[in-house]
């Protein structure tokens, strides 16, 4: 990257508000957002959020692309990828002593492709009450997944129950319903706790949280789905909502089983991995 380039992304971050945004719309990479869902996600109020996003975009960190009357912002990858690559290899010197340390905890091709257990890769579905979207997404990839994956599932909204729309759902449709509980994502965050392969995110409430950096740094996923849960009309309409957030749920996990792990690397998977999210968003 340019010099003066990276010092306009580097003073375009500098300011707390603008990186707040940039964090947010990381977390949701590479679908984007539309200013609203940032706003309330941040507590910003739209006029700042405007000029935030504004000096994003003319920094080339950001690009703003329109569907209908709605704009979406997402992070340029390859912009911050240049950013990143120009403080590690010219800026740092590519100092092994400063560059090691952060390729230390990426997980190479062979250790992505080599189970760690009989079970193969640890896979956790976060969404905000773990009462639907992800009890439906670990007990399609346990099933789906036929022994390849271990499969759980956490809310970030703590005190939440399984949903009964949901377990009559799962039941309907053959699954195993008797082990199935909702859990806090601090369950997985303890020490000791087993360390995940890939860690997605079904609610776009959930991949807005402010969440600390997964020990091993797994792949991760943003597959958001509107939250059935607050469905409205009789119980014959609820339920056709929750049948239809299952099936779309089946839909990218029999996407995502089929994939050839076997040959893919950690770039690669994340790059299928963000093309099933992409897919299911261009066509919701």
């Amino acid at each position: 990257m340019e010099q003066n380039r990276a010092a306009h992304a580097f003073a375009t971050l500098g300011h707390p508000g603008r990186l707040a945004v940039f964090r947010l719309l990381m977390r949701f990479a590479p679908q984007g957002v539309r200013p609203t869902e940032i706003a309330e996600a941040l507590g910003l109020k739209q006029n700042t959020l405007s000029h935030h996003l504004a000096d994003l975009t003319a920094s080339g960190l950001v690009s703003v692309t329109r569907a209908g009357r709605s704009l979406y912002y997402a992070v340029d990858l390859d912009a911050t990828e240049g950013l990143i690559g120009y403080l590690a290899l010219d800026v740092g010197r590519a100092r092994p002593d400063l560059v090691a340390p952060l390729l230390s905890v990426q997980k190479d091709a062979a250790q992505m492709t080599t189970p760690h257990r009989d079970t193969g890769f640890d896979v956790l579905f976060i969404c905000s009450g773990n009462s639907a979207r992800s009890i439906f997404a670990e007990a399609l990839l346990r099933d789906l997944g036929k022994g390849r994956f271990q499969a759980f599932s956490a809310g970030t909204r703590p005190n939440t129950e399984l949903n009964p729309f949901a377990l009559e759902i799962l039941q309907r449709n053959g699954h195993d319903t008797s082990s199935l509980r909702s859990k806090h994502v601090s369950e997985f965050q303890q020490p000791g706790s087993a360390p995940m392969d890939l860690v997605f995110t079904v609610c776009d409430t959930a991949a807005a949280e402010e969440c600390p950096p997964w020990p091993g740094q797994p792949i991760t996923g943003h597959w958001g789905l509107p939250d059935p849960v607050k469905a409205t009309g009789t119980d014959a309409e609820k339920a056709l909502v929750f049948a239809q957030t299952y099936a779309a749920l089946r839909r990218r996990i029999m996407a995502f089983v089929e994939l050839p792990f076997a040959s893919l690397n950690r770039l690669s998977l994340q790059s299928r991995v963000d093309a099933i999210g992409a897919d299911a968003q261009a066509k919701s």
